[in-house]
């Protein structure tokens, strides 16, 4: 089985318990003096599945859309250059709550079943997508692969990955924890993203972008504890949440994108 790195800018993303309505990221120039990809993001709070009042308002539990893009052409075949760390920043006053959810093991996660055999309330995502490319031979070639976020032993997330023909990859890309941050955000998911090539000589593989719900909830007597919180109302400074997220490259040069997430209207 030929296995490649196509996650992702998704890790930092998964961390976000709680953003405001859609928004756009700007980039900043990015670190080093060679070539950096660009980052775009659209992000919004959506409700949790099975929870009724969730999504968009202040003090709600909320699960995340997230649509991240990278363009580049720093990597071998004309493509972006692949990931090795990213974080991200979530706003203060956001909760993420990862107590009492059920894990599964990596061991098992990857084993010879793969997904099927964890704990359905394990999962901290339905699936989603990532749009992968890799330089074989004299060819780049791309393909869709589904994406799916579990929650790990220890309370960080991990992030399975299964990419069909021609790149072929079923396995956790990266995982990811959190610490603790000050200022402008709560706390600061941090992961690290594994560098696998498909082939012996061949390059690792680029992500282009990602498609992700992440988001989810048990219930504990007749009460719902949600994953992600948004902040409460009076926390959403002027002109929006601050949102920050730094993507480091192979080449080394790390990219940050930040927006402002719209307050929520109630």
């Amino acid at each position: 089985m030929r296995r490649a790195s196509t996650c992702l800018a998704l890790l930092g993303l998964a961390a976000i318990g709680a953003l405001g309505v859609p928004a756009i990221s700007s980039a900043a120039p990015c670190s080093g003096a060679g070539p950096c990809p660009t980052v775009t993001l659209f992000a919004k709070a959506i409700p949790v599945p099975k929870v009724k009042g969730s999504g968009n308002c202040y003090g709600c539990a909320a699960a995340i859309e997230v649509k991240y893009t990278i363009n580049g052409t720093e990597g071998p075949g004309g493509v972006p250059s692949p990931l090795t760390k990213v974080t991200f920043f979530l706003p203060k006053g956001s909760i993420i709550h990862p107590a009492g959810f059920v894990t599964c093991k990596p061991e098992v996660l990857e084993g010879p079943i793969g997904p099927t055999a964890c704990p359905n309330n394990s999962q901290a995502s339905p699936l989603g997508s990532a749009n992968v490319a890799q330089k074989i031979g004299a060819e780049t070639v791309k393909e869709t692969a589904t994406v799916q976020a579990f929650f790990a032993p220890g309370g960080g997330l991990e992030f399975y990955t299964n990419a069909g023909s021609p790149i072929s990859a079923q396995l956790i890309a990266a995982t990811g924890h959190y610490v603790g941050a000050s200022g402008l955000y709560s706390q600061e998911f941090v992961s690290e993203v594994k560098l696998i090539t498909t082939l012996p000589g061949a390059p690792p593989v680029s992500t282009e972008s990602i498609n992700l719900k992440v988001g989810a909830a048990y219930k504990q007597g007749k009460k719902w504890i949600s994953y992600g919180t948004e902040p409460k109302k009076g926390q959403c400074p002027k002109g929006g949440y601050p949102i920050k997220s730094e993507l480091t490259f192979e080449t080394g040069e790390t990219v940050t994108a930040s927006y402002k997430a719209p307050c929520p209207k109630h």
